[in-house]
């Protein structure tokens, strides 16, 4: 925020339309403090914002009569500095929580100068005695009617029965006298006037866009020193010039950021421009004294910005300035190399480990791929063991049937071929005992005659061999060993026992 004291008095700035700026102050004690401001309102009913402190910008020029050619080929010119400096003085405020607007002083300002109008109007400080601004007018013509407008002039504002005054001055330039640089020439004990870097010969500027001093044909919108020569030509013949920001060691050799911004969002940069003879550095300081830098496009507009001008006490384009600034160079140009190499070594180093890890997680793959496939191929052979085992098993499931069933049949054929036989050795026992056992022609009837193998007891059942016939039992005995002496096959035809 901007200055207060220990009453807690704070002050609050606005924009205003065209660039302008403008602050309240709020009073109170310690504890009011931060909630009036928090409520400070100008007299429009605009809130305000803590205020911020004023930067350079470029600004539109609508009225280039004054301007001065620099190098027309790139649209540049000098234009001289319209500004004022306006102070206003503040009254006591005795009551706590009353402010005042600077809205409205402001406001006041411009009704002042009616007839004419200012091309910018900003706070330049603010306290609790005074407020400053600095206004700018277009013309150099217009800055003495603005001052007889202003100066010694009083301002009433509503709410307050005191009279604010009005002081008005033109603005004084920070630039520096040719007694500045040849008192500090002579009396500079490491200085010798005879080397070039080493006496008044070289010009520091400060705030130059980059874009205005960028060659054309690149497209690039970096400053060129081709383009800064064929500028400052103009003065004098140039010996040396150097643009810090277009060595990208600059800023590593000297710790400094020389990429600056301004307030609009224009990259600036600053340069040194050394002349040979001291008539050019002369000429070129005394051309850009109380200047602005003034850019007028194709279309006829024109832009202007302050630039800070002042001559180099540093001996910055000193030869041996320049041969430090070589060997710093080299040295960094070879470390920035061996970082490189290191860079390269250590990439190298993780390609090679990426493409051994690549290679192991290869080699992994593979191996797991192998094992994989091994597993699978063991799971093939086992279901191709499993299944031939399977069907050996039930092709001896069936060789067994088929042996059990051929078995059988065998047996059932053997069967009948064994009763078949034994149906053969029955007929042939039969027939062999009824060849032998042949029954005696019978006895005459009425003779009382018997049968062959006895007689027949009265009262009995049975037969009772007669009297010299053979017993049975010895004949069944010769049965019995006629039964097992018959051939089991069957008799060959033409064989003399094969009878009917």
């Amino acid at each position: 925020g901007g200055g207060g004291s220990r009453w807690g008095c704070l002050r609050w700035t606005v924009a205003t339309p065209g660039g302008e700026a403008a602050s309240a102050r709020v009073v109170g004690g310690p504890r009011r403090a931060g909630a009036r401001a928090a409520a400070a309102w100008d007299a429009g009913g605009t809130p305000l914002r803590p205020e911020v402190p004023a930067m350079a910008a470029a600004t539109i020029v609508h009225d280039t009569s004054e301007a001065v050619e620099l190098c027309p080929p790139y649209g540049l010119y000098l234009k001289p500095i319209t500004k004022m400096t306006i102070s206003v003085a503040l009254p006591q405020l005795k009551q706590p929580g009353k402010s005042i607007s600077n809205w409205e002083v402001m406001e006041r300002l411009k009704g002042m100068v009616r007839d004419h109008q200012f091309s910018a109007l900003r706070i330049s400080k603010s306290t609790m005695d005074f407020i400053r601004f600095e206004g700018e007018v277009e013309n150099k013509s217009l800055v003495r009617a603005f001052l007889a407008c202003l100066d010694g002039k009083t301002i009433k504002l509503s709410g307050f029965s005191d009279i604010l005054k009005v002081r008005a001055a033109e603005f004084k330039i920070d630039f520096p006298t040719r007694h500045d640089w040849d008192s500090f020439f002579r009396d500079a004990k490491d200085m010798n006037e005879t080397l070039p870097g080493e006496r008044p010969d070289t010009i520091h500027l400060e705030g130059l866009p980059c874009k205005w001093f960028a060659l054309k044909e690149s497209g690039s919108e970096k400053p060129s020193e081709e383009v800064l020569v064929r500028v400052f030509e103009r003065f004098g013949e140039i010996r040396n010039v150097d643009i810090p920001m277009l060595d990208p060691y600059r800023e590593e050799m000297t710790g400094r950021n020389f990429h600056t911004f301004s307030f609009g969002g224009h990259l600036n940069f600053e340069a040194y421009v050394q002349y040979r003879e001291y008539a050019g550095f002369i000429q070129a300081m005394s051309a850009l004294r109380g200047m602005k830098l003034m850019y007028k496009g194709e279309d006829g507009k024109a832009v202007a910005c302050n630039i800070k001008v002042s001559f180099d006490s540093t001996k910055h384009l000193s030869d041996a300035s320049i041969r430090k600034r070589q060997l710093e160079r080299q040295k960094l140009q070879e470390l920035e190399q061996q970082r490189e190499e290191q860079k390269r070594r250590e990439k190298e180093a993780e390609e090679r480990q990426r493409a051994e890890e690549r290679k192991q997680k290869e080699l992994e793959e593979q191996e797991r791929e192998r094992r994989r496939e091994e597993k699978l191929r063991r799971r093939a052979q086992r279901q191709r063991e499993r299944e031939l085992r399977r069907g050996q098993r039930k092709l001896e499931r069936l060789q067994a049937e088929e042996q059990r069933k051929l078995q059988e049949k065998i047996r059932l054929e053997e069967r009948k071929l064994l009763l078949a036989q034994r149906n053969l050795q029955s007929i042939r026992l039969i027939a062999e005992l009824l060849s032998r056992a042949k029954v005696p022609p019978a006895a005459p009837a009425g003779h009382g005659a018997r049968p062959a193998g006895g007689a027949r007891c009265a009262g009995r059942r049975f037969w009772r061999p007669r009297v010299g016939a053979p017993h049975p039992r010895p004949v069944l005995r010769e049965l019995a060993e006629l039964w097992v002496g018959l051939p089991t096959s069957r008799p060959r035809k033409g064989r003399p026992d094969a009878g009917g």
